[in-house]
């Protein structure tokens, strides 16, 4: 917890509490239904939640914005993103309905009203949003063509419309169809913690 407080330091009380009992809540339905590695629990601040956050450093979302978390899992990096924007619509997606239980179950203990969980996969999925998030879910011309569909026109923040992802090695390859218009930023820059040494955000405008 006290790697998010060192870099998200406007932090209110309930928002302070919510992140505070991800810990416990993770570590229990870990135990049951396995959505992080059991040797990475006592990680979760840094290797799930604050690099969840990185999109928070990229981008500040103007309340009312509509975004999809496309292969959430146990819910990363919708959850840790909900909290942080409050007032922000977030429909957090998943194709294994097991993860999408705990993400919803955690979602409902923290209190967070402005999540939607969805047993789904992206492709069915026809409503429009202003971005997509996503974490290492799959391939980016994939992921493109799968949610291209679902980006809203209405344009209400400073960026527009897309994707933005965070993904970890070397990504020439998946960049390579968008070079022209794609921004990579190495986490690093934001976080100087060696996890992060090779991860990245990537936002592909689509709108």
């Amino acid at each position: 917890m006290k790697s998010i407080q060192t870099y998200f330091r406007a932090l209110t009380e309930q928002q302070i509490n919510q992140f505070t009992a991800l810990f416990g809540l993770y570590t229990d339905w870990n135990a049951r239904i396995n959505v992080i590695s059991r040797k990475d629990i006592d990680n979760l601040y840094l290797h799930h939640v604050l690099h969840s956050l990185a999109i928070a450093r990229y981008i500040t979302f103007a309340p009312g914005t509509a975004i999809m978390d496309v292969g959430t899992g146990g819910g990363f990096p919708g959850i840790p993103l909900a909290i942080f924007f409050p007032e922000v619509k977030f429909l957090l997606l998943d194709s294994i309905g097991k993860k999408v239980r705990v993400a919803e179950e955690i979602a409902k203990a923290v209190g967070l009203a402005n999540v939607e969980v969805a047993h789904a996969r992206a492709e069915e999925e026809k409503r429009t949003f202003h971005f997509i998030v996503s974490r290492a879910v799959m391939p980016l011309p994939d992921l493109v063509m799968i949610t291209r569909k679902n980006i809203a026109r209405e344009q209400i923040n400073a960026l527009p419309n897309g994707i933005i992802c965070l993904k970890g090695g070397d990504l020439s390859a998946e960049i390579q169809p968008f070079r022209q218009f794609a921004e990579v930023v190495s986490l690093h820059d934001y976080f100087p913690e060696p996890f992060f040494q090779t991860k990245k955000l990537i936002y592909v405008p689509l709108s």
